[in-house]
């Protein structure tokens, strides 16, 4: 009975959410084109009544970024979507291939999530992608782990999206700010509970988090912004951000989780 309500209050939301975001476009787009100035709004709205409704505790901490740029956060699990918009207006960056799943792709390109390749070669596509979604006064959102992991680590991040920053017009006007989403498992559960990772199917997991009788809490922990021409090259700030993201786990956790 828990999975049923949950499902459809969640369902609900998502829908509902899309339906009023969609009305509300048609008037954005010609008006605004690639600046979204409202629906954003909408996006936030339900990602934080999600939290309420699964009965998940969220807490977020530190300031929000207001600086152009983008910001930086390890993956554990889809519900990290709704952990990361709750709080802040973002825009995800995703692989291409997820443009085109079933449903999945097409909420994607509804709520402006920005596709791309993961291959050095795409650097200049990225970049002036990238370009024209910061002038618009977008903050963009990626996962430089590449993957999720089980909630308890950082994985290292691969430095291949840090590049576009480091274009000539980008490199000095651009910031990055490290997040850190720490799940928290429901009492006596996994600790790993909301971690979504490797083999996983979503089903299953889904019904997990829909079905626990008692729920766990998270945490997104802002840590301050950096600018990209503080550091040499796309490396050294992609190390930066792993290392902030890493230490921001460890002290959520309590522990000293491996790298």
């Amino acid at each position: 009975m828990r999975v049923a309500f949950r499902g459809a209050c969640l369902s609900g939301i998502l829908v509902a959410g899309l339906a009023v975001l969609l009305l509300v476009r048609l008037v954005e787009r010609p008006l605004y084109g690639v600046q979204r100035p409202w629906t954003p709004f909408i996006v936030q709205a339900v990602c934080r009544l999600a939290f309420p409704l699964l009965g998940i505790t969220y807490r977020s901490h530190g300031r929000r970024m207001t600086e152009p740029g983008a910001v930086v956060a390890n993956h554990a699990s889809w519900l990290d979507i709704f952990a990361l918009n709750a709080r802040k207006r973002v825009y995800f960056v995703s692989k291409a291939e997820v443009a085109n799943w079933p449903a999945i792709g097409w909420l994607a390109r509804s709520v402006g999530t920005v596709f791309i390749n993961r291959s050095a070669q795409q650097a200049k596509a990225q970049k002036a992608l990238f370009e024209v979604r910061l002038k618009a006064g977008h903050k963009l959102l990626f996962f430089p782990e590449g993957t999720s992991s089980d909630g308890r680590r950082v994985l290292p991040f691969k430095s291949t999206l840090f590049a576009a920053f480091f274009e000539p017009e980008l490199h000095e006007v651009t910031h990055i700010q490290p997040a850190t989403v720490c799940w928290h498992a429901p009492e006596g559960a996994d600790p790993r509970f909301y971690g979504w990772w490797g083999e996983m199917g979503f089903g299953l997991h889904l019904v997990q988090v829909l079905s626990a009788a008692q729920q766990g809490r998270v945490d997104v922990i802002y840590h301050p912004p950096v600018a990209v021409a503080d550091f040499p090259d796309r490396k050294s700030l992609a190390q930066h951000c792993e290392a902030t993201v890493r230490g921001g786990l460890n002290e959520a956790l309590g522990t000293a989780t491996p790298v």
